[in-house]
């Protein structure tokens, strides 16, 4: 079932307001509702172009520093030369994973195929698992920052950004902005950002607004499951450094066992359940998630055995190293940009940002430069948010209180993306709070009614 109905249920309105609260007078739309529920189509076709696009960068990045180091060693140059080949390899495969992070975005609302099995699967395979997360996981957070977006206290996005560090108390001077990314940068603050991310990702969000209290299982499947992700590489590799070759393939063979005999053998009530129902059962998703990773390390250790490429040198070298680097600070200039020092207010929660492709690739990946129109209307796949936006400048409400930045650093059109995040551009005047129920539209929930509960009390906290 779903929380609203469709567009049909705002009268007037082609931008139906969920809150609570009801529609704000005056703000009816003269956008067509038909036009609007033309660009919410789907299909099983358009995005295969779209992954695909993102394994032939992972791909010719990969082999091309490969090569060029073998190369540069070859003829005799300096190590210097390898080292900005490969620092150069991570900026790319860092925002190629924060293409992946686009892709599960699509996945987590139903848009990335319109077969909901599909959808799940090829997120999940696709672009979830290779970045060490779910669709689902990442579903009941990501949801939950559209329904209660900018809620200090139930937007999991402001959580984890708290948790690891990197909330800034906007707005924020250039200077201070400036500061703060530099300080962001070391090592340890970027690993931080990562491991928050994961920790959410596997263990969950405790004051999740979609939290079940009456049916919280146990949090060993996901554990079980972060253990062979992320310890049986540790070891597997380390033994193949020291050459204890068989010892290795004994200690991935024996855990990948253990592990899925246990996601087989364990209860039902023993996975966390919560109040938005999976399209793939939890036991099945934890298994695919270990199969992935038992097959993935399974080819690494057979090639490094095998003696025919260092593989897991270049597994950490060209994938852990950017996930521990570049991706997080991709992720964190979209989220500081996003929705940094901006209101609750239904079209002043966060911006549209038109920059040069380098920056959209990057750090907007699968329209997520068009993040109002999205905000607005969450079920509109990202190929259609351009014309979306468009079509809602019809709408004088959206042409008068809607954001456009032209940039990310610089622009001669008004603010860019960071200039947004100073005092000048703070919100003139704080906005009614709009909770954004029309974003579970195609989710199936268990508890429609304490959701509901949520929404009401979030509308009426701010």
């Amino acid at each position: 079932m779903s929380l609203v109905s469709d567009l049909n249920a705002a009268e007037g309105s082609a931008i139906p307001d969920a809150s609570p609260a009801g529609p704000r007078e005056g703000e009816a739309s003269s956008v067509d509702a038909e036009a609007i529920r033309s660009l919410k189509g789907r299909d099983n076709w358009t995005n295969w172009a779209h992954l695909l696009r993102i394994y032939a960068v992972i791909a010719v990045t990969i082999a091309g520093a490969i090569g060029a180091n073998i190369w540069l060693a070859a003829q005799g140059y300096a190590w210097g030369w390898g080292v900005l080949i490969n620092a150069l390899a991570v900026l790319v495969l860092g925002a190629a994973q924060h293409q992946f992070g686009g892709a599960i975005h699509e996945g987590t609302h139903f848009l990335l195929f319109k077969d909901r099995r599909l959808n799940e699967l090829a997120s999940d395979w696709l672009a979830a698992f290779p970045i060490y997360t779910s669709t689902y996981q990442f579903r009941i957070h990501h949801l939950a920052h559209h329904q209660f977006v900018n809620d200090p206290e139930r937007d999991p996005d402001i959580a984890q950004l708290k948790e690891s560090g990197h909330w800034l108390d906007f707005p924020v001077p250039p200077i201070e902005l400036l500061w703060s990314f530099v300080k962001a940068l070391s090592p340890l603050k970027l690993m931080a950002f990562t491991l928050i991310r994961a920790k959410y990702s596997a263990v969950g969000f405790d004051r999740h607004a979609y939290v079940d209290p009456d049916d919280q299982g146990s949090k060993w499947p996901l554990r079980v499951g972060v253990i062979y992700g992320v310890a049986v590489p540790i070891v597997v590799s380390e033994l193949i450094r020291h050459a204890y070759n068989e010892t290795a393939v004994a200690v991935l063979v024996t855990a990948t066992v253990v592990a899925l005999a246990y996601l087989l053998m364990v209860p039902d009530r023993a996975f966390i359940q919560t109040r938005l129902a999976p399209v793939i059962s939890h036991r099945a998703t934890m298994i695919a998630r270990v199969s992935y990773f038992a097959a993935l390390y399974g080819t690494l250790t057979l090639v490094s055995v095998m003696g025919w490429a260092p593989a897991w040198h270049y597994f950490l070298l060209y994938w852990v190293v950017p996930l521990f680097t570049s991706f997080p600070i991709y992720m964190m200039l979209r989220q500081w940009v996003q929705h940094g020092n901006a209101d609750r207010g239904r079209y002043t929660n966060t911006r549209v940002f038109l920059t040069g492709p380098l920056a959209r690739y990057a750090v907007f990946p699968w329209g997520m430069d068009y993040h109002l129109p999205h905000h607005l209307i969450a079920s509109v796949p990202h190929y259609n948010l351009p014309r979306l936006h468009e079509l809602l400048l019809r709408d004088p409400v959206y042409r008068e209180k809607g954001v456009v930045l032209h940039g990310f650093v610089t622009s001669n059109d008004g603010p860019s993306a960071l200039a947004a995040l100073a005092p000048a551009h703070a919100p003139a005047a704080r906005e009614r709070a709009f909770v954004d129920n029309a974003a579970l539209e195609y989710a199936e929930l268990r508890d429609a009614a304490a959701i509901a509960l949520e929404a009401t009390r979030s509308a009426e906290a701010h």
